[in-house]
């Protein structure tokens, strides 16, 4: 009789040993994080492009890297207000909505403007997409590299 207890005993315990609930799933690359990288980028390109003195396919390129980076911000932007909405905080949502209401809208002219290739256009937006991050840091021993390479055919659906 012991010994069918002790094994009873032996079984529950591997059963609830094995049984525990796993835990939760940590996603590393957030939405944030994500906006964080690309707000440094388009800093690093805004530099680059200002120091361009002539029209070249560089200059293509990070036109279209600026575009497509504030695509990439005004898409994740629903996601990280998502985790607001659920805890009904739909004021903090819209208002982060609203903050960056104009990155969309500036991808949108950036896009048409670089590819009609109306570089008066893209000197005139420049500056408005500059002040909007003109509170990002990027140091010089930065790990972005140069991720504009390749974005003007990207950007014109060229392969």
């Amino acid at each position: 009789m012991k010994f069918a207890i002790r094994v009873y005993n032996l079984a529950l315990e591997f059963y609830y040993l094995w049984r525990r609930p796993l835990s939760r799933v940590i996603n590393p690359d957030s939405t944030g994080k994500e906006r964080a990288r690309l707000t440094k980028a388009i800093v690093l390109a805004v530099r680059q492009l200002a120091k361009q003195t002539k029209v070249s396919s560089e200059t293509k390129d990070l036109a279209a890297f600026i575009s497509l980076a504030l695509v990439a911000i005004s898409e994740g932007i629903d996601s990280s207000v998502a985790a607001w909405e659920k805890r009904d905080y739909w004021v903090k949502a819209d208002k982060f909505r609203m903050e960056w209401m104009w990155a969309g809208q500036a991808a949108e002219k950036m896009k048409v403007a670089v590819l009609k290739e109306d570089f008066a256009t893209i000197a005139m937006i420049m500056p408005q997409i500059a002040l909007k991050f003109n509170k990002i840091e990027v140091s010089d021993n930065h790990r972005l590299g140069t991720p504009w390479v390749g974005a003007y055919k990207k950007l014109a659906g060229i392969s």
